[in-house]
């Protein structure tokens, strides 16, 4: 049976006693229906994960006994930053999920001239954190001791002027593109995929991708709704190069 994990931010070790807050508590107790004596696994997001049992739990408050540091190696040595252009609903949701237990490192989601998706002010904050709990979610279910980085959403053009420099491949999703995803050169560590929304790339963001050095490459010959590239990029790197060999 899958044991359940639970994120929970914060410093803790082993061998001493982790006071939840009324959601996760209500959560273990009302959802799971776990009682005392139950255990279970839980992990701080940067790497490391404890066995732990329940030695107290109500409907608002639980307490853990955080037992014995576990060792598993769940990240993936191909260290994948995918720019996702805003789609709507479901779809943005299901690019978080998926790539978050795929083992993407970093998402950054962006605002493209054809996306459908305006945002400002605080629901750029909201969404972030929004997808961010969805981010939690693929971990504890997927076994991913670390989460992964997801940014602030931001205008295209403002990512691609202060873009992280230190990458080994830079690569642009673009249909009918002259060299496959599958073709290109092994990445040592650090490659940055592009991905447009429901609407593609303009233009003038393909010119300026490629001003910046982003290489155009294709996933063959069908054109893919904005979720199935991202997944299928992922799919192909870490197949390629990543853990999925």
């Amino acid at each position: 049976m899958h044991r359940t994990r639970l994120h929970i931010a914060g410093r803790y070790d082993a061998e001493t006693q982790l006071e939840l807050d009324a959601d996760k508590s209500h959560y273990l107790y009302r959802v799971l229906r776990m009682r005392v004596g139950d255990r279970l696994s839980v992990f701080d997001g940067k790497g490391h994960e404890y066995n732990a049992t329940i030695s107290e739990i109500g409907k608002t408050h639980a307490t853990l006994h955080i037992e014995n540091r576990v060792s598993s190696d769940t990240e993936s040595r191909l260290r994948v930053h995918l720019v996702q252009g805003i789609s709507r609903g479901e779809r943005m949701d299901f690019v978080v999920q998926k790539a978050t237990e795929l083992g993407v490192k970093r998402i950054t989601p962006v605002l493209t001239e054809y996306g459908v998706v305006k945002l400002d002010g605080a629901r750029t904050e909201k969404r972030r954190d929004h997808w961010r709990k969805i981010a939690i979610s693929a971990c504890e279910q997927s076994g991913r001791l670390r989460l992964p980085r997801i940014d602030t959403p931001l205008p295209l053009n403002n990512w691609l002027g202060a873009k992280p420099k230190r990458v080994d491949m830079e690569l642009i999703l673009r249909p009918g593109a002259a060299t496959a995803l599958a073709d290109i050169d092994s990445p040592r560590t650090k490659v940055c995929v592009l991905v447009g929304p429901e609407g593609g790339f303009s233009e003038t963001e393909l010119e300026d991708a490629d001003i910046a050095g982003f290489q155009s490459v294709s996933l063959g010959p069908r054109v893919l709704r904005t979720e199935t590239a991202a997944i299928a990029a992922l799919t192909v790197l870490q197949s390629r190069w990543g853990d999925l060999r």
